[in-house]
């Protein structure tokens, strides 16, 4: 049987406003149904979970007939604000006579898109509902360019090109270009850990280099106190590792990326620590009673111990990554409500802001005063979690977490655009579903989140972006394009921009290659990233996807109230041809006047659609005028 009622959420006539909902919000939903059917009833339930996950119906509310056309009738609701921020979710319920018996069918979303479709209950897949408290992301973050420095390989600002502070029983690679390697025992424990020798003060030597590529924000891997050579085994919280330089250099790479523009945020990485620190000292290696080595260490009550001290709780068994009672209060205390807290400490030196490593293990509680006092400290500082999923509805552990609510994470890291964008230029999937894909974030967003999260295409913790489209330097580009053009903060892992390989960790964590960039990529990278900052309407617009004629082609719209910009991207090894129509809610009568960066073509528009040709593996940007 064909669906009773017609609905699609990311259509406005349907659903407005689109999307997330603020806690003072109202939304209008209708619905259409064909006068086909004898409908008694259409009801729309709106629910949230409890602490287990389970459902509870918010309300229950009765669409009225408002309009009646020749063959359907609309109904709708006005809903009243939902005033306390949570994910909801919501379906429908049809109440009508078939053949003489009455009939209840349950309606909830399509998978991947907005289109509503008939369930069994057991299976009903619903709507989902973001609400949340107002909240604005600073300017300087949401507009702005991210870079992330992992340390050790990025650049060695000593004229001798040495390591400073070698550690011991540390393995020191002879050549700055050297390939990274573990070294590693029989079980796979590393036995030696490698440094390349980056530092700070690498880092304020090349911060005209940064300035160049339109960097404003400088996101540096962990740089505290660690034996490794990633810093993610903290070792001291308070204190610069020697490697890579002191409190005096910090300082002076803060104020001096200040003076070009550039704002830094550290990695904070507080759901676990290393074995060999001053808060666990499992080697003895620090002045300080351990947790490891005595029951009334003062920071024994940080960790959970079974039997003795050789049994404990570790970030993934990871015996070297002692995992943290995180709302322990002295802990909460120590990095986060103390005067010389962590967070206090480094902010007060100028740092802008946290990057939360594997945030789905940090407690809400601990998030949300993490933010607290950040925004004490600084209310124009940012907050951003390290999440893999969509992070508006993602369940860990037993919890469905609530970090885009308004009172916990800014932004978060932007695995799931990457991961689409490189499915779709490896031909894996269409281009409708790659816009399916994105309006199923953007609804589910709150739009600051969305303008605020990082387009990522690389990390330390996966391939690299050119590797990850087998060297294709053409596809590549087009990654670029996409991620300089897209709403988000665009996120260049270091060394991308110099066209930089690299398969799965350690090969992802290659030198930054000085002297050996790939200039075209290069140039490149800068090219989009002086086209974005030239064009505000790729930092503050918004955007509207089209889904063309053809699965090789992803296209979309970045618009404000002044500037409408059509960006084309074509997969293919083969010219494209299609036809499209931008006519949306925000145009009127539109007319494409000239492309920007295209050799000025022009294309008129026949009966508000457009034909146009497009080569293999490129694109194209048109500005769109009324």
């Amino acid at each position: 049987m064909a669906n009773v009622i017609k609905y699609n959420s990311w259509n406005t006539n349907f659903k407005s406003p689109f999307g997330a909902l603020k806690t003072n919000e109202s939304s209008t939903i209708k619905v259409e149904c064909s006068k086909a059917f004898d409908v008694c009833d259409i009801k729309l339930i709106i629910e949230k979970e409890d602490e287990n996950l389970n459902p509870i119906v918010v309300r229950e509310l009765d669409l009225q007939q408002t309009k009646e056309l020749d063959d359907v009738r609309e109904y709708s609701i006005e809903v009243a604000p939902l005033e306390q921020p949570a994910t909801y979710y919501y379906f429908f319920v049809v109440e009508l006579n078939l053949y003489g018996e009455n009939r209840t069918l349950f309606y909830g979303k399509q998978p991947n898109n907005g289109m509503i479709c008939e369930y069994n209950y057991e299976n009903l897949n619903k709507y989902q509902l973001t609400v949340y408290e107002d909240y604005k992301v600073p300017s300087w973050f949401k507009e702005g360019t991210l870079y992330h420095i992992f340390v050790d390989r990025f650049n060695n600002g000593n004229r001798n090109g040495k390591a400073d502070n070698i550690k011991k029983n540390s393995f020191i690679y002879g050549n700055w270009d050297d390939t990274p390697m573990y070294i590693k025992d029989k079980d796979g424990e590393i036995l030696r850990w490698d440094f390349h020798g980056g530092n700070l003060k690498g880092i304020i030597n090349k911060l005209g280099y940064l300035k160049k590529l339109g960097v404003t924000v400088i996101y540096l891997s962990p740089i505290f106190e660690a034996v490794s050579n990633h810093k993610y085994d903290t070792g001291d919280y308070k204190k610069i590792d020697p490697m890579f330089g002191d409190e005096k250099i910090f300082k002076e790479l803060i104020d001096k990326a200040a003076e070009k523009g550039m704002s830094v945020v550290l990695d904070g990485v507080f759901s676990h620590v290393g074995a060999d620190s001053i808060y666990f000292n499992r080697f003895g290696n620090y002045d300080s009673i351990g947790a490891y080595q005595s029951e009334d260490s003062p920071y024994r009550s940080w960790f959970n111990f079974k039997e003795g001290p050789e049994e404990y709780q570790s970030w993934w068994g990871i015996k070297s990554l002692p995992n943290t009672n995180e709302l322990e209060p002295s802990f909460m205390d120590y990095i986060i409500h103390g005067e010389d807290s962590v967070i206090n400490k480094w902010m007060k030196m100028g740092v802008k802001g946290w990057r939360l490593d594997v945030a789905d293990e940090l407690p809400t509680e601990f998030i949300k005063e993490l933010k607290k006092e950040a925004r004490k400290n600084d209310d124009e500082s940012i907050v951003i979690g390290e999440v893999w999923e969509d992070a508006s509805n993602k369940i860990s552990y037993g919890e469905r977490r609530t970090y885009l609510l308004g009172d916990q994470l800014d932004s978060v890291l932007g695995y799931p655009f990457r991961d689409n964008l490189v499915s779709f230029l490896n031909g894996e999937i269409a281009a409708w579903q790659l816009n399916d894909f994105f309006m199923t974030i953007k609804e589910n967003y709150p739009s600051e989140a969305f303008k605020s999260n990082l387009n990522l295409l690389s990390s330390h913790d996966i391939i690299r972006i050119k590797t990850a489209l087998d060297s294709d330097k053409e596809l590549l580009k087009l990654a670029i394009l996409t991620q300089m053009s897209f709403e988000g903060v665009p996120y260049i892992y270091y060394g991308d921009e110099a066209g930089l390989e690299g398969g799965k960790d350690p090969e992802n964590r290659k030198t930054y290659p000085w002297k050996n960039e790939d200039m075209e990529i290069m140039d490149f990278y800068r090219h989009c990233s002086q086209f974005r900052n030239r064009n505000k309407v790729f930092t503050l617009g918004d955007t509207y996807f089209i889904y063309t004629d053809s699965d090789d082609v992803f296209a979309y719209v970045r618009y404000d109230k002044e500037d409408s910009e059509l960006v084309l991207i074509n997969r293919s090894t083969d010219k494209q041809s299609i036809n499209i129509d931008i006519k949306a809610d925000y145009l009127e009568e539109v007319s494409v006047k000239y492309s920007v960066i295209n050799n000025g073509e022009k294309i008129e528009p026949i009966d508000n659609r457009f034909n146009i040709d497009i080569d293999g593996k490129s694109y194209k940007i048109f500005k769109i005028w009324k």
